[in-house]
């Protein structure tokens, strides 16, 4: 399969107008045993600008037969492009083909629940996978309305872009044809479909808020495989509110209805690559967000998150699509932001944002700091697969938070309306970085071409510290240093600086400042606080650093702070400082470990947690201090569940780190067995599977164990759980069978791939698996070679040696490195480098006196 080329791309676009897509697919053997293809015929209707001309299709498929006004054009296909010479002005091309069902959640998935045997599909047509299902020209630019039919079996339903309806068929056999309603103008890359014994809850909302012009009736559709449907149902009114409430705020905010009908289905489905995908009036979700299991706060808002992150693209994707990849932050970086800025009046996650400071922007500022950042808007992607892997935290995060601080430059109530003149003006078709700076220009006066090229076209992120003088407990004077870090450069700010006492904020001031050194003259005279906070409220994307001396007062302030984004901040902070080397792993461990008592918000105590285990613990302490900074962990786990409430997030949270950080294998033993379990922790399949993991990794359970487990939970999460554990059985002849099996069985579903690869490593067993890093560095290209790139990409993320911390592992990174790759493998590669880069200079500073 050819990666097509923004070239191509414009050239296509500038030739062609797409008039409509009609497909056809037979899924109707879908469920017997072994089905592995499907019929499939797409009938385009197209004009051409320059009849004569010759174009092409995209299809990846085995192709039957295919006619351009009916001459046959079927010898003019080869790898993947369909060749189209002597255009019409006005043409219709057929395509006859039989489609390869997919294991990789690329095309049409087809999945086998274990639970109860029954067959699920869905399509993913994302990012240029529509042409594995159908003949089309698959770019963003060349949008169309779709209609849609397909054959299943008669107890099926499928859900689609439109309502649909099943017609019996004519010959009386156990089958039905679903007719859809024909779409509004589609990208390729938004066409899905999901078909099979799907369980379905239905809920009408009347939209009364907002100018007339958005109200009416939506009806909310919520869908799942039968095995989950008891946990469908039991979290049924929470999804539906949630959906509701974001709708009704989007409606308000945006002034412009629901775009996509009368219709939005929620379908949660199995083995999903990503957290869910727009698709306009079906978003398809990974159906590990159907809880089967208790869950803390964390993950219930970050489920909301999710939800109203794609509604968002219903507006910023789906209506107004980009026209190329170069501006994916059009879609992911507005998503992400809308979605952080409803949540808190939305719904009940009103510390929305101090969860997103405390999570998703770190892994931005990470990003921005590794050799593989790029801009957000980056003048040119060459290609399909260089667009797929900018799906990375400078396109989400950092342009979430670049597009915050736009708005606080810009003042609310212009970025706002910038963004409805962009609705109004853009509705079902395309447009770029220009057009939405034109209607920002227009809303506000301002100079927005100009931001958007230091903030949009320029990677790197910079640094703010405060420069402060104190005299008679006075600030005799205060600055901000600006700084880009490795050579960023120094863009505008608009941010706050604020004062606190006693863990409340008593003055804070906004300022602009752009590079060098900017005075700060309205804290002149003022009482000198316990914290200056730069970035206070979290206005701009920077790293920050608190004034001399105060980061070793962080296990005092922490504490203190009322303000859960100021909190969030400070958390940051130190991340950020122990990922320069500036601050001890073991200085990190202790403040999280005297610190998490005190966090009330179960998001950043998960979060922090998190990081001090396995980022800290297991990768930047000293082999040597890993036992201390685990056991500091476990007791303070425990120290927590003693103060938590019973039931609560805090308790379940904490019950959960302490599993991962513990060695004490009898209590775990003894849990896993139903004894000595917190009061309020439940021993459900997920939680024992956690535990069980844990004894496995430290060798006390086994295969008996594993298989009893797999008994007792037969379901298909129950299934990748007993891999992941049987790839971390510290026996020799497991890890020959994990490894093999993970670098050479591409029939393997992406779950059981992914459950290879994170139980393979661990660094409780890095001398076991010293002798596969070479392997790795030796056989990864050879294994990702018969792989898609975004296949590619999660293959080394999945298999490299991450705990071989050292200059050896760098140095055979690099070698690679320097050789030809594929795009997916480099990109991979380098994420993987630039960690171990981090944890041996986060050792150097654990060794330093």
């Amino acid at each position: 399969m050819t990666s097509l080329t923004h070239a191509e791309a414009r050239e296509r676009a500038r030739l062609l107008t797409v008039h409509s897509y009609a497909v056809d697919l037979d899924l109707s053997a879908a469920d017997g045993p072994g089905a592995t293809t499907f019929a499939s015929v797409a009938t385009i209707r197209f004009g051409c600008a320059e009849p004569g001309a010759t174009t092409f299709a995209e299809l990846t498929a085995e192709l039957l037969s295919a006619t351009l006004n009916g001459r046959d054009v079927t010898a003019g296909l080869s790898d993947g492009r369909l060749a189209l010479p002597d255009l019409a002005a006005d043409n219709e091309l057929v395509v006859r083909a039989e489609c390869r069902y997919s294991h990789t959640g690329e095309g049409l998935h087809r999945f086998v629940d274990p639970a109860d045997g029954a067959t699920y599909l869905y399509a993913m047509a994302f990012l240029d996978h529509a042409q594995r299902m159908f003949a089309c020209f698959d770019q963003p630019d060349l949008k169309a309305p779709l209609t849609l039919s397909v054959t299943v079996p008669d107890r099926w339903t499928v859900i689609s872009n439109e309502r649909g309806e099943p017609v019996p068929d004519p010959a009386g056999r156990d089958l039905a044809r679903w007719e859809f309603a024909t779409t509004r103008p589609l990208a390729p890359y938004f066409m899905t479909l999901c078909a099979g014994p799907y369980h379905s809850v239905y809920r009408s909302h009347s939209q009364l808020r907002g100018p007339e012009s958005v109200r009416g009736d939506v009806r909310y559709g919520l869908h799942c495989r039968r095995s989950l449907a008891e946990h469908l149902d039991a979290d049924a009114e929470e999804l539906f509110d949630t959906t509701a409430s974001c709708l009704d705020a989007y409606h308000e905010l945006f002034g412009v209805r629901y775009p996509f009908g009368d219709t939005y289905d929620q379908v949660f489905v199995p083995e999903f690559n990503m957290g869910a995908m727009e698709n306009p009036g079906c978003v398809t979700f990974r159906d590990e967000l159907v809880f089967r299991g208790a869950v803390t706060e964390a993950e219930r808002e970050n489920r909301a998150y999710i939800m109203a992150h794609e509604m968002a693209h219903m507006w910023f994707g789906d209506l107004v699509t980009m026209r190329w990849w170069d501006d994916l932050w059009l879609n992911e970086s507005f998503a992400t932001y809308l979605a952080l800025r409803i949540l808190p009046t939305a719904t009940r996650y009103r510390a929305a944002l101090a969860t997103f400071a405390g999570g998703q922007k770190l892994a931005g500022y990470q990003a921005d700091q590794s050799s593989w950042t790029h801009p957000v808007a980056p003048a040119e992607v060459a290609d399909t697969a260089g667009a797929l892997v900018n799906f990375d935290a400078i396109s989400y995060p950092k342009g979430a938070s670049v597009l915050r601080q736009l708005a606080a430059w810009l003042g609310d109530e212009a970025f706002v309306d910038g963004l409805r003149r962009h609705f109004e003006r853009h509705a079902y078709g395309n447009a770029d970085l220009a057009d939405l700076v034109a209607s920002l220009t227009e809303s506000s006066g301002q100079d927005v071409a100009t931001w958007a090229d230091t903030w949009l076209r320029t990677a790197g992120v910079d640094r703010l510290v405060p420069e402060v003088e104190v005299a008679d407990g006075r600030y005799a004077s205060v600055h901000v240093r600006q700084s880009g870090v490795d050579g960023a450069p120094e863009r505008p700010h608009r941010i706050a600086v604020g004062l606190y006492r006693n863990g409340s904020r008593y003055h804070r001031t906004e300022l602009t400042i752009h590079g060098g050194r900017t005075p700060v003259p309205e804290l002149a005279g003022l009482s000198a606080a316990d914290l200056l906070l730069v970035n206070d409220g979290d206005l701009t994307f920077a790293t920050v650093r608190l004034p001399d001396g105060a980061a070793g007062r962080l296990d005092t302030l922490l504490p203190e702070v009322t303000d859960p984004l100021t909190r969030a901040l400070l958390w940051g902070i130190a991340w950020d400082s122990v990922r320069a080397g500036e601050l001890s792993p073991t200085a990190f461990v202790r403040l999280v470990s005297t610190g998490i008592a005190s966090e009330p918000q179960v998001p950043l105590l998960s979060s922090m947690l998190d990081r001090a285990q396995d980022h800290v613990a297991d990768r930047y302490v000293p082999p040597a201090d890993r036992p201390a900074a685990l056991a500091a962990l476990a007791a303070a786990c425990d120290e927590l569940l003693s103060s938590a409430p019973p039931g609560g997030g805090r308790r379940l949270a904490a019950y959960r780190a302490l599993v991962s950080a513990t060695v004490d294998t009898d209590r775990l033993a003894a849990a896993l067995a139903g004894a000595g379990l917190p009061d309020g922790v439940r021993p459900d399949p997920e939680l024992r599977w956690r535990i069980l993991s844990r004894l496995v990794v430290l060798g006390a359970a086994g295969p008996a164990e594993i298989d009893a487990e797999a008994e007792r939970d037969a379901t298909a999460q129950g299934t990748v759980h007993a891999v992941r554990c049987r790839a971390a059985l510290p026996d020799p002849d497991a890890k020959a069978r994990a490894f093999t099996a993970l670098l050479t069985d591409t029939d393997l579903p992406n779950r059981h791939t992914q459950a290879l690869g994170r139980g393979f490593w661990h660094p409780e067993q890095t001398e076991l698996t010293a002798g596969y890093v070479p392997r790795f560095f030796a056989e990864i290209v050879t294994a990702a070679a018969p792989r898609t790139t975004e296949m590619g990409w999660r293959l080394v993320a999945d298999a490299f040696p991450r705990y071989a911390i050292g200059a050896e592992t760098v140095a055979a990174s690099e070698k690679l490195l320097a050789g030809d790759l594929p795009t997916g493998v480099r990109r991979g590669l380098m994420e993987h480098r630039d960690a171990l880069v981090v944890a041996v200079r986060a050792r150097a500073a654990a060794e330093r006196p």
